[in-house]
């Protein structure tokens, strides 16, 4: 519904910034962005029960972006040959803008991921269908190319976007055309599950469906991000929209023309944040750095003797504070590169050089056997026992570990511990076996807190284990 505001007589705008010259001057190099795609049903027709909003309308084609359309029929393949089901037409707006005068575009990955036809409009209506140059999922950056010359350009900042500075964002939120929102920005280097190897702008500009992949704009007209990604309860914009920061952007686009695809460095670790418990498990003063959780076999990591338990600390001499630090600097490093890690290990700093190799597509699992022995842990509050096979190749360890199967109010509750977690260190002392980690347990001081590594389904996770005072 829409719902007419009026503001009041007289309000006061001194102090604020005016962006008017800025949207005259940028508004013509910024593009919209239509998607056709095929896609089979998926219960549209029954979620809504017809109550659909009209085609053309805004909110219409926001919901068959997100819904498809319900009278769609099956059709066949490409190659002719018939689906397994019954399919639609499906269409998606977005936002993007010209990187250069011979008809390159960017935008998001997202906004283009499995089209059949991309439309570029540009703001004088001129429309252009779009060859797909190349994308890459993992930083959210499409690159198109559209046979047009003399197009108007935005310029790419190289300065480092500020925390506070006011931005603006020009896209096409639901379809409208050329809306304009401004704001500040709230933070960067954010870290989202969805982005280890994007540093995030984050803003409080107004982002909603459709402004993916449009301009971040500064106050000198330089674009300083890509916007991306918000954050939502309900789909719509809640204050927090985030932004691909220009120089990622750039490097990603480069890659995409020269060779249609994108290089990042590897290290090979699994990582997580170390938290206050875990500081204090691992004997430091404050928590910072990257705590390693798992290091991958073969891996440049492996290649230089980083160990499960490390904290990295500093990469080619950059600081490590969150754990989030760490991905977009290995990833920004050229492949063949030696680097130098600062690590912590039992309590004492240790330097390692490390070979950076190119970030694999997939990373692999590992099985193994195991037997059936049972234990109590009354000490830490769980039952442990020794994994079968199955419960092996599942969480992915060949051999070692104990299996939790069942957890009570007590230590390991408290830590986090789960039923189905494999523990597999335990004060950075392996558990090869229930009696082991029995006469382990049995060894640790009491009132301290040690590092407790576990292996369930998202993955290996340290917890921060207290051991109960003696009585």
């Amino acid at each position: 519904m829409l719902v007419a505001c009026g503001a009041p007589a007289g309000a006061a705008t001194s102090g604020l910034p005016d962006f008017t010259g800025l949207v005259k001057q940028l508004s013509p190099a910024v593009v919209n962005i239509s998607t056709k795609q095929t896609r089979k049903v998926g219960g549209f027709r029954g979620q809504f029960h017809g109550q659909i909003p009209p085609e053309g309308t805004p909110f219409g084609d926001f919901f068959r972006r997100f819904f498809g359309d319900p009278e769609g029929n099956g059709e066949q393949r490409k190659d002719g040959e018939p689906n397994d089901g019954p399919s639609y037409k499906t269409q998606s707006l977005g936002s993007g803008f010209v990187l250069s005068a011979d008809g390159y575009v960017m935008t998001n990955y997202h906004v283009v991921d499995g089209a059949d036809e991309i439309v570029v409009r540009l703001s004088d209506r001129h429309e252009y269908v779009a060859k797909l140059v190349g994308s890459d999922k993992r930083s959210d950056i499409a690159v198109l190319k559209i046979d047009a010359k003399g197009l108007p350009t935005l310029k790419m900042a190289r300065d480092e976007v500020q925390v506070g500075e006011w931005v603006l964002a020009i896209g096409s939120p639901f379809g409208f055309d050329h809306t304009v929102t401004a704001g500040i920005v709230s933070a960067t280097g954010r870290s989202l599950p969805s982005g280890s190897y994007v540093p995030f702008i984050q803003t409080d500009v107004a982002i909603n469906p459709g402004n993916s992949g449009g301009p971040l704009i500064n106050m000198d007209g330089e674009v300083v991000g890509i916007n991306s990604q918000i954050y939502s309860r309900t789909g719509g914009f809640m204050g927090l929209s985030f932004a691909i920061p220009t120089d990622v952007a750039i490097n990603v686009a480069e890659q995409l023309k020269d060779k249609g695809y994108v290089s990042r460095g590897w290290l090979g670790v699994l990582i997580q944040d170390v938290t206050r418990e875990l500081a204090e498990s691992f004997g430091m003063e404050q928590p910072r750095g990257a705590l390693v959780s798992k290091v991958v076999p073969d891996s440049p990591a492996a290649k230089a003797g980083v160990e499960v338990g490390d904290i990295i600390l500093g990469y080619q001499g950059k600081k490590v504070v969150y754990s989030s630090d760490l991905p977009p600097l290995v990833g920004a490093t050229a492949v063949g590169t030696h680097a130098t890690l600062k690590v912590l290990r039992d309590g004492k700093h240790k330097r390692l050089s490390v070979q950076i190799e190119e970030l694999p597509e997939d990373a692999g699992g590992q099985t193994g056997t195991g037997g059936d022995d049972k234990a109590d842990g009354q000490l830490l509050g769980m039952q442990v026992t020794t994994p079968d096979a199955k419960q092996r190749e599942a969480l992915q360890v060949a051999k070692g570990g104990v299996l939790v199967t069942e957890v009570d109010a007590g230590p390991a509750r408290e830590a986090g511990v789960r039923a189905g977690d494999l523990v597999v260190k335990i004060n950075n002392i392996a558990v090869t076996g229930v009696e082991q980690f029995r006469e382990t347990v049995k060894q640790l001081e009491p009132g301290s807190v040690v590092p407790l590594l576990v292996q369930r389904r998202g993955g290996p996770l340290f917890l921060a284990l207290r051991i109960p005072d003696a009585d």
